[in-house]
Parts: structure tokens; sequence; C-alpha cells
């Protein structure tokens, strides 16, 4: 008997925008977003049924698009074989319904979407804690408006007991569930900030890779540190943080982040939830900003990622803009000036220049000098193992230490080092 093997259902869904002269600017649906919202659901593993724009004054209260429209919709909905809705704005969990009921199908908007590929990208423990806070933190007030019709009702005949008990009940094992994931996150954080102090204490630089989704920061770290993570060419393919150690010169060691990429309209409680991994930003030496040079909507896209550093806290870091893809490049005049650089992390192309351009921005005077210890200083030789880079150690007369030191601690070894006056010794500290 051979088994047969049933092909996963592929959702395929009617793509709606609308843009409206009350909404704000990143409310909105336009051309471009509505590109994306097809990345988007092409990336969760759907298919574009057709799309559908409005424009009007103002959304419509109850079914945001009108009622006209949602005609023509549904119209498409079945003459498509479409399975469901995707919204490119963000719909109340009222309209939500209500358009779920006058359609027939199911009605997403671009946050569920995006929550829905995150849950799908998360590979590590942490990254399924974000995840799941998010998506709980987007259903509570869902899940509040599916129980109104029976709020409103409180105290009316046929409606004591179950349909409240219920709510509440629902109420409480969500809220539950959120305090318990935002307790484990808070671990989280703790135990980065423990590493960050030892990082501090030890004076290695952290460099972080942000940038617009599908920019190529995988890509970047990969070549820069064979970290040899995926880095395939669509949206959100790298959800969890990858930290590598690169070496930029002789004298100066980075640690390496990739960091989740960002994307315009990016939920604010995903933001939220992924704050113990984003706080790394705050915290970082150096912000590596990777923009897609190749991409016709690089300066919106780059505006995006701004705000986002600005709104994480970070954005007195200082920042290297790396305009990659120089090789697919279609414009006239590459940029360029200070803390600019143009390069392509497919072949490399432009690297020698980030490197020296990290370099220049994080160079803090550390040297390579030869340490003479005293039989009887050997004790010193665990800290410098564990305060700068040894690279070699003969024992003759004395022990001779070929190692990497910042000026702090090459004052505090004093006539230990070779060729050096004696100032403040090591180990009075």
């Amino acid at each position: 008997m051979t088994d047969k093997i049933t092909p996963e259902k592929i959702n395929r869904a009617v793509l709606v925008g609308l843009n409206a002269f009350s909404l704000s600017r990143e409310e909105n649906a336009d051309e471009e977003s509505m590109e994306e919202l097809a990345a988007l659901l092409e990336t969760a593993g759907g298919q574009c049924a057709g799309v559908v724009t409005q424009s009007k004054d103002s959304p419509d209260a109850r079914t945001f698009i009108g009622e006209g429209k949602v005609a023509e919709v549904k119209e498409l909905v079945q003459a498509a074989g479409a399975d469901m809705v995707i919204f490119d704005n963000p719909l109340s969990p009222s309209q939500q319904r209500n358009l779920a009921e006058e359609l027939k199908v199911g009605v997403l908007d671009r946050s569920a979407l995006i929550l829905d590929i995150f849950a799908q990208r998360a590979r590590t423990r942490e990254g399924w804690l974000q995840v799941e806070l998010a998506q709980y933190k987007y259903l509570l007030p869902r899940l509040l408006g599916m129980w109104k019709h029976l709020e409103r009702q409180e105290g009316a005949i046929g409606t004591r007991g179950p349909g409240e008990t219920q709510l509440e009940s629902d109420r409480r094992v969500l809220r539950r569930k959120i305090a318990k994931l935002e307790s484990e996150l808070k671990d989280v954080r703790r135990v980065r900030a423990t590493q960050r102090e030892r990082r501090i204490k030890n004076e290695v630089p952290v460099v972080a890779i942000v940038g617009y989704t599908n920019a190529g920061k995988s890509t970047l770290l990969n070549h820069l540190t064979g970290a040899e993570i995926p880095a395939n060419n669509r949206l959100f393919d790298t959800l969890d943080t990858t930290t590598r150690t690169l070496e930029i010169s002789d004298t100066c060691t980075v640690l390496l982040s990739d960091t989740v990429g960002f994307i315009r309209k990016l939920p604010h409680h995903l933001v939220e939830a992924f704050k113990a991994t984003l706080e790394e930003l705050e915290y970082a030496d150096l912000l590596l900003h990777v923009i897609d040079a190749s991409s016709p909507q690089w300066r919106e896209q780059a505006e995006v990622v701004d705000q986002l550093i600005q709104e994480l806290g970070a954005n007195e870091t200082p920042r290297i803009e790396v305009f990659n893809k120089c090789d697919l490049w279609t414009g006239d005049i590459r940029p360029h000036g200070e803390g600019r650089v143009s390069i392509s992390a497919k072949t490399g192309e432009g690297v020698p220049d980030l490197l020296t351009a990290i370099g220049r921005v994080l160079d803090n005077g550390a040297r390579r000098v030869t340490i003479h210890l005293p039989y009887d200083k050997g004790g010193l030789l665990d800290k410098l193992y564990l305060e700068t880079k040894v690279e070699r150690v003969d024992y003759s007369e004395t022990i001779d230490v070929i190692a990497v030191c910042t000026p702090k601690v090459i004052g505090q070894l004093g006539a230990l080092v070779e060729g050096w006056k004696p100032h403040k010794e090591f180990w009075e500290e």
C-alpha cells in the first residue's frame, strides 16, 4: 500500500487597502505598501487572489471601507475562490468581526499577518516567548469584542451566568498568560544585562546590525563572520538574534549582532514584546544601518528604521549607513561621505571599506605590547587573559606576554610593559 501525501493547503487571499484623508501617513495604504503586503502574504505561504483599494474621506465606522466596497470585495472573493481577506490597514475588533460576517471568510489585518510570519520564524525559546506575548496582546481586545453582545445585555434575562462567566474567565486566562510571559522575558532581560556588564568590564565593543527587512543584514553577518545563518530573499527570514565575534584589525575585536528586521506599520505590541532583544540597540557601541540600495523605496525604508531606532532610545548611538546590494545598483550616484559606505554583502565589494569605517569609530587606542611578568607576579596572567587579548606567552627569565591592551590596562601595568615608564601598578587595582 502506497501512502498518499496530501499537499498542504495554500491560502488564497484578496488584499484590501484604504487611503483616507483623515488617516495618518503610516495608517494609509498606497501602491508600495500593498506590494509589500503581497510580499508578506507570499512569505507566510499564501497567494494573492486580487487587490482592491479604496479612497474615502474617512474610514467607515462599521466596515472600514463602506458597504459598497464590501460588496465588491465579496464578489472578488467568490470569483477568485479566495478563503481570506487581508487589510493593509489596522482594523478594530468590531470592524474585523463585521467584515468576517459580511464576507463569509476569515479577515485579517497587516498586524495579524506579520504575527503569523513571526510565529513561523521563531526558533529559540526567547523568540517563542516574544511572539507568544505579542499574539496574546493582539488577541485580548478581539476576545473581548467577541462577547460584546453579552456585555451590552448584562443582567438581562437569559444572559446571566455562562456568558459573563466565560468572558471573565477568558479575560483572566489571557491576562495571566501575558503576565507570565512578561515575567519570563524580564528574566531574559536580566541575563542580557549580566552579559552586557561583563562585556563592558572586558571592554568588548558591540556592533548591532539594523535595517529594513530583507535589506541583507544576515548576508552581511555571514560574510563578515562565517555565521552560516539562513539568508533567503524573503521578508523576516531571520527572527532570532545571532551574535558572533568579528576581528576588525589586529588590535580591535568586536561582537557583531544581527537583529530582527523592521517594516512599515510594525505592530506596536510586537515592538514592545521584542524589547528584550531590541534593547541591545540602546547599549550598542555602534549601529550598522543596512539599507537596500537597489530598492526604489530605500529612502522611505531608511526613515522607518530611523524612527524605530529613536523610539527604542538608540538615537544617540554612533551609526554607519551601509548601502547594501551595490551590485544591483540602479542609480547614477552612489552614496558617499562621512558615516556612509557602499557595499555588496553578496560579492564582498566595499566590505574592506566598511571594516575600516568600523575601526575608525571604535578605535580605543589599543596596542600590541610585550609584558614582562616576574614569576612572583604570575597570578596576573589570569587577569591578563580576562582583560586583554593574549596572543603569546613565553617562559624565560620572566613570563613574557604579547597581548593587545587598552591604554587603561597599559597604564595599570606600568613598568611591566616593555618601553614604558612606571605609572600605576596593575596589582593595586
